[in-house]
């Protein structure tokens, strides 16, 4: 067992290394050790894992099943052991994670140096992008997501929530004149950020009276990604509405301008979803704890520079009551305007 539990470690350090040189230098091995040990894994499960070039290695196709599989037998026996040891030092094993990039970027990134302090023997593969992830057939631990989960059976752990903010470049704002009233983006253009989910253009959307009320805007360019988004609001090619998160840097350099304050965007919840199978599994948990008290802090953080930011701002007369226009309409759930949930943890059922 404790022969075939190295092999198949051995195996997954080449594939990841892409070299049986670099998985040998890494595991302290000799190279030929490192040969042996996978052309022996491959006559115990009596197929080819590896189509050897003199350039490159190729998983075959049952090398790549092979893979997975030893991925997430390795982790069940990480976590087995982590368990028994219960000590936060001892966790190890990998962890593969997918997250949006406002998430990754602004977030996760900047205090990964807290996490790895914490758990050095938990490696990361974080992924990052905004699309919908399958969990189990892609081997995924769990996924930070935003706004309304789908109905998919997995465990959802609310973080927190993100504002939005609407805001604009100064050479914009000079050029076409600041917007006092939702009316007024009827005379604005905006660079438009389709949503994954449904394909088309997300509604600037506000909170007027409680209610959420979404605005469409007029446009020439569309993005997928939330770096080109904000990138093209920096550029002055219309009003941008990001995360506050994002978009703080550069309200405090003076880079944008936030405007329409008097009307804030409906909250939009993030949450951390896991497989029910994983749930138990201490590293996944040991993560999904430190990612909730990162939420916490940031939170804070946030709403304070948030404030600071605010208050050594020229002071602006009062705006009259929000009154919405005709030509908004209540939104619909998509990606950036999403009802929130209400409790810490849920379960949703397929």
């Amino acid at each position: 067992m404790t022969d075939r539990v190295h092999a198949m470690r051995v195996f997954i350090r080449v594939v990841d290394t892409n070299s049986f040189s670099r998985a040998a230098e890494s595991l302290g091995m000799p190279r030929a050790t490192v040969s042996t040990t996978i052309q022996q894994l491959e006559a115990l499960l009596g197929v080819q894992l590896l189509a050897r070039t003199t350039r490159r290695l190729n998983l075959t196709a049952e090398g790549a099943a092979c893979y997975e599989r030893c991925v997430r037998i390795l982790a069940d026996i990480d976590d087995l052991e982590s368990g028994f040891h219960g000590r936060e030092d001892r966790l190890r094993g990998r962890l593969r994670i997918e997250m949006p990039d406002t998430v990754a970027t602004s977030m996760v990134v900047p205090a990964l140096p807290d996490f790895h302090a914490r758990y050095p023997h938990i490696e990361l593969s974080i992924g990052v992008s905004n699309r919908a992830v399958d969990l189990v057939g892609e081997g995924v631990d769990c996924s930070v997501q935003l706004g309304e989960l789908p109905d998919s059976g997995l465990i959802a752990r609310r973080l927190g929530s993100f504002e939005h903010v609407t805001c604009a470049t100064p050479a914009y704002l000079e050029a076409h004149g600041t917007p006092k009233t939702l009316d007024d983006l009827a005379h604005h253009v905006a660079v438009n950020c389709v949503s994954i989910r449904t394909g088309r253009p997300c509604d600037f959307d506000f909170e007027v009276d409680g209610e959420a009320v979404a605005v469409k805007m007029a446009g020439f360019v569309q993005v997928t990604d939330e770096a080109a988004y904000l990138a093209c609001g920096l550029q002055g090619l219309g009003l941008i509405q990001p995360p506050r998160i994002a978009a703080l840097p550069y309200l405090r350099s003076g880079e944008l301008r936030e405007v329409l304050p008097q009307w804030k965007s409906m909250p939009m919840n993030v949450s951390v979803a896991f497989v029910k199978t994983r749930q138990a599994a201490p590293r996944v948990s040991a993560f999904v704890d430190w990612l909730a008290e990162l939420f916490e802090r940031t939170q804070e953080m946030d709403d304070t520079l948030t404030r600071l930011f605010h208050t050594t701002r020229r002071p602006v007369a009062a705006p009259a009551k929000p009154v919405p226009p005709a030509r908004v309409a209540v939104a619909t759930p998509d990606s950036r305007d999403e009802d929130t949930h209400e409790d810490e943890e849920t379960t949703s059922e397929s």
